[in-house]
């Protein structure tokens, strides 16, 4: 994972990237998910690509883009996005076409109610649907995360308007009937109240719980 840090341009970059590799099991937790798979993903709210190249790290060929509405990432991320099958571009997570698998990974917490459910409306069309997010819930996870982000956005690395976690049955709700459901936690080593949503296309058309 080494070999993934030392592809981003600065000390900052790579020391964060080491971190998160090291910290955060979402990224080996998509990975297992999507192993098997060959349609195409769409990451939104992709950040800086740190999941493209994990990805493709572990042997991921399927064509992947992602959007984010931060140009500074994007910038970025395109600097690797030269296998032709990566694609970056400054995009609304509110407004994407799904198809094949869609990512977001904590975006929805900064969006209102009503955007965050057109954002899961969006990505229904899609075969699977991996959400990774911190729930509010009232436990000390959820504070040290609220107290987190609050942190990250005063420093500037993140530019976002409001703070507005989902709560976990506003989440699963959002699908019902054509999908089925797991969620499983992604604390990591980590004080944070992050869980991991998979929503898979159901041929029979039940969800499951």
């Amino acid at each position: 994972m080494s070999d993934i840090a030392t592809q981003y341009p600065r000390g900052f970059l790579r020391a964060y990237v080491r971190g998160k590799l090291a910290s955060d099991p979402v990224y080996a937790a998509v990975y297992e998910r999507l192993r098997e798979s060959k349609q195409p993903v769409l990451d939104v709210g992709c950040g800086i690509g740190l999941l493209e190249l994990y990805l493709r790290s572990r042997g991921f060929e399927q064509p992947m883009a992602g959007i984010d509405h931060d140009a500074r990432k994007i910038r970025i991320a395109q600097e690797f996005a030269s296998d032709g099958r990566t694609s970056f571009s400054v995009g609304d997570a509110r407004a994407f076409a799904a198809s094949g698998t869609v990512v977001l990974l904590d975006v929805l917490h900064y969006f209102t109610d009503a955007d965050q459910q057109a954002i899961l409306g969006n990505a229904q069309t899609a075969g699977m649907i991996l959400i990774r997010d911190a729930v509010r819930d009232g436990s000390l996870r959820y504070r040290a995360t609220y107290a987190q982000e609050t942190l990250a956005r005063i420093g500037g690395w993140l530019k976002a308007e409001r703070l507005n976690f989902p709560t976990r049955q506003s989440i699963e709700q959002s699908f019902n009937g054509a999908f089925s459901t797991e969620v499983v936690p992604m604390f990591g080593r980590s004080p944070f109240n992050n869980y991991l949503f998979v929503f898979r296309r159901s041929s029979a058309g039940i969800t499951k719980v």
